[in-house]
Parts: C-alpha cells; structure tokens; sequence
C-alpha cells in the first residue's frame, strides 16, 4: 500500500484532454498524460483493500464487477506508488498481453468495482496501467523475448483480433510456432478497423504486432479462410486450429425504405474511415472507400460505443450535423437505489463524440426512446430523411413482460443524407463455422463443449466474440488466454500456463 491514508489526502486527477473544438481538427489521440509524478500519486491512492473487487471479474447481477483479466490491481498500484516501474510492469504482464490497448479502449470495469469509488472517487487504474506500459515501451522493457525452445507443435489460429493475439502470443510464448491468418490488410480486427484512431491509434497496434513478430508469430494477411484458403488445408497443415473471427454480423433495420442509397454499417464505414487515413490515395464513395458526410445531415442509429464513435468520426469529416438514436430511456445521471455498488454502474455517460456534438452543435445528439419507422427516399433513390417514431415501455398481457411499443402520433421527420446503423452484432459469419464443420447455437455464436473451447470438430477450438458474442476487448483477451490452456493441454497432455 503506497500511503495507508493516500485516498484521503490526494485527490483524483485524470489525463488532461484536449478541448472538443481543437480535437476534432484531427485523427490524433487527444488526452495529454500526467507526468510520471503524478501518476505515482494517483497510485497511492490505492487502499490495497483486503477484498479487492476491482480484480474480482465477477458476474453480478448479469454484468461484470471488476477486471475479467483479474489483474493484480493493488500490487502494481503500490509499486507505482514507489516508482518502481519496472516491477509493476512484470505484475501487469502476469495477467494482461495488451496494456497497450486495454488502457486506452476499456470501459475501467476496475474503476466501477473500486472501493474508493463507493462515497468517493475511484483510483485511477486505467491511466495506472497506461503509465506502466508506455513507461515499460520508453525503456526498452516490452521489447521480443522470443521463446528459448520450440516444441515443434504448429497452431493456426483465425482471425487477428484481441482474442487471436492473445491466443496466439500465449501459445507462442510457450515455444510452440503459431500462424496467424487475418482477411483484411493489416493484423488487429476490430482494434484496426472497429475502432477510431482517436481511441487508438493505429501505431500502437503495430508497434505491438512488430513485437509479436520478433518473438517468433507469423502473421498472413489479405487470406480469407474458408473462401481464400480452404479449412481442409488448414487441419492437414497444423496441430490444433483457434477460430477467433469474431461477430461481424451486423444487426440490421427493417424498415421501409431500408434500400434507399446512403445507409451504411458503421462498422463497415468506420473501417473504411480509418483505411483512407492510413491509405490517404483513397477518394470517392465505391466500395470499401471512405463515404463522404461533409456539410451533410448524419443519422446514427444506436446508442452504444460504435454509434458515439461514428458521431465523433462525421464531426472530424465535416458533417453538418449529426443525430443519435437510442431505442432505451435515458440512463440516471447517478446510481438508482437498485443499483448498488459494487455491480456496473447504470448511469448516463456523455462520451467524447457527444461531448464533442454539444460543443460544436450546441446540444446532445442524442434522442432516446426513439427508432426508425421509414427511410425516406428522393426521386433518385437517394435518403432524403428519416421518419422516427417514439417507443414506449409497456407490459404484455399475456407473458408479462416489459415490451417497447409505438406510441400513437409521435412520427417525426429528421433531416438526413446518410444514415449509420450501429445497432450491434448478431453473431460470427457462418461460412467460417461451415468450413470447419463447427456448430452454430440459436445466437449464431460458435457452439463449444460445457465449460471447455474445443468445438465438435477435432483438433479445433473458437475464443473470443466468435464463441461468447459481442463483448468488451478485455473479455476477448481472457478467452483468447483461456483457450490457449486448453490447446497446450491437449498437446502436450499437461500444461504449466496459466490464464492468472
């Protein structure tokens, strides 16, 4: 424990960010970390509490309480406390492969959980772990450590997000040689193209996969597996085979007029986004390019991560304005009696690209309880508005149930050009489960055998939002260690790796 009265007498204080109006002239990261001082004194903040919920990653009441990764929170707080970085390195990477990411991309499940957050303000644990890893980067610390033996054994695994990495960098640790095969350009997924340089830049996922190079993984991009390249092979050429091609299946609108020309997938315009940053020959409005929204009016169907990224993506590209759908009330601006701590706080959060809208629009893009009736049409096909109508909540007569239902006369028009739908994922593509001859359960998620990854094909096993569904990068990060268990047990008849 850094200062047994540290959350007494320091306050918090979090990375300064950067004014909306003067952020959103760029792609950039915009938060200005605190010096390594500072940060020390924000570690002593820590109680090193005797039941330490912000490792606990522990359902509660059907969402997570503390790191799914069970991080050793208090140790490496208290050994930034002292300054000694090093250490606090070692313990992070005891239980997390990407610090990198999780520190800029994680919701703080930890914080949630923090003691000190119960009456007053949680511990500033994510920037903690930010501080750890670009010091660990600074001094030469995160550096290849290659294994020092191979046990011959070959693994392929699919997909190169969060999960696959952290599959394919624990099983390389381990000294067996690990391919991976990723269908897009460059390795990363969702980290790559899911999500905006502005959370991430894209730097730092490749100084990391440079890395991951130089101890030994081998990574094949633009390869399709299942179209490109055929399972059959796959199984002939490796041991065991990890599907982690997570759940890229949009979930869509049906509404009348959803043909009109200008609705996209966010995931899909993001991605595109984010390819004409790093390919900056890329013009126009054709496939897989970047669709103009300059000087137009933006509709972002869905309330969640995806769609505040896309309105702090159309502020940067020039929109004229930018609205948000939400189907769900307004969260409270605090705690509701039945939402105690130390479950998931069930509050409204404004995020960056809202904040971002309040201060160049003047007011909250978003509208609750409110959904798409009709894309409206011009003459030439093009969406020309958006009829929205009002959801109310009402129980079912019959089953009991709380049901969201039209309410009568609330149909509004809202100016819009292109149209955002982010309204989340259904499950994996099945051509990849097809190929593998693995089974898909009523969510189209991979189906595994209880308790375990192994899917009902030999040799083959799925992690990560392939297996559980759209989830958090941290909960990918897990899975992705915990099949890497069982694929060395299953190789090698024993294992001596652990997921903590």
């Amino acid at each position: 424990m850094g200062k047994p009265t540290g959350f007494m007498d320091y306050e918090r204080k979090t990375s300064r960010a950067l004014e909306p109006k003067e952020r959103t002239r760029h792609f950039h990261e915009f938060h200005i970390p605190l010096s390594e001082k500072e940060q020390q004194i924000q570690g002593a903040r820590c109680m090193d509490c005797g039941v330490p919920f912000c490792q606990a990653g522990m359902q509660i009441e059907g969402m997570a309480s503390g790191c799914p990764l069970h991080n050793l929170i208090p140790e490496w707080n208290d050994l930034v406390s002292s300054g000694n970085w090093e250490q606090a390195y070692n313990r992070l990477k005891k239980t997390n492969n990407f610090p990198e990411f999780t520190s800029r991309v994680c919701p703080a499940l930890c914080e949630a959980a923090c003691t000190c957050g119960h009456y007053g303000d949680a511990v500033t644990t994510k920037e903690n772990e930010y501080g750890i890893i670009e010091y660990a980067y600074r001094q030469g610390l995160a550096g290849p450590k290659p294994p020092r033996v191979r046990t011959g054994k070959r693994i392929a695994v699919i997909g190169s997000g969060p999960a696959g990495l952290a599959a394919a960098d624990q099983l390389n640790k381990r000294g067996h040689h690990v391919t991976v095969y990723e269908r897009d350009d460059r390795v990363g997924g969702l980290l790559m193209y899911g999500i905006p340089n502005m959370k991430l830049e894209k730097s730092v996922i490749e100084r990391k996969i440079a890395v991951m190079r130089g101890e030994g993984v081998e990574f094949v991009t633009n390869t399709d597996v299942g179209r490109d390249l055929k399972a059959a092979k796959l199984l002939k050429d490796y041991d065991r085979i990890v599907l982690a091609c997570g759940a890229k299946n949009p979930r869509d609108i049906k509404a009348t007029g959803r043909d009109a020309k200008g609705i996209y997938f966010a995931v899909d315009y993001l991605a595109a986004v984010t390819k004409s940053l790093m390919d900056p020959g890329r013009k126009g409005e054709k496939p897989g390019q970047v669709v103009s929204v300059k000087g137009k009016h933006v509709v972002v169907i869905g309330g969640g991560d995806t769609g505040n990224d896309c309105v702090g993506t159309c502020i940067r590209l020039g929109a004229a304005s930018v609205t948000q759908l939400e189907m769900m009330p307004k969260a409270p601006d605090t705690r509701a009696a039945d939402n105690p701590w130390p479950e998931w706080p069930k509050v409204c959060k404004t995020d960056y690209g809202q904040e971002e809208a309040i201060a160049l629009f003047g007011h909250d893009p978003r509208v609750y309880q409110t959904t798409v009736k009709e894309f409206l049409k011009d003459k030439n096909g093009n969406l020309a508005g958006i009829l929205t109508v009002r959801m109310e909540q009402r129980k079912d007569e019959k089953t009991g149930r709380m049901t969201f239902c039209e309410a009568a006369g609330s149909e509004k028009k809202i100016a819009a050009d292109v149209a955002l739908i982010a309204a989340g994922f259904l499950g994996s593509e099945k051509y990849v489960a097809d190929a593998f001859g693995v089974q898909l359960d009523g969510r189209t998620n991979v189906q595994t055998k209880e308790g375990t990854y192994e899917t009902g094909t030999a040799r083959v096993f799925a992690c990560g939002d392939m297996r559980r569904g759209q989830s958090l990068v941290v909960w990918a990060i897990r899975e992705g260690r915990e099949v890497a268990v069982e694929v060395d047990r299953s190789l090698m008849g024993y294992t001596y790796m652990t997921v903590q």
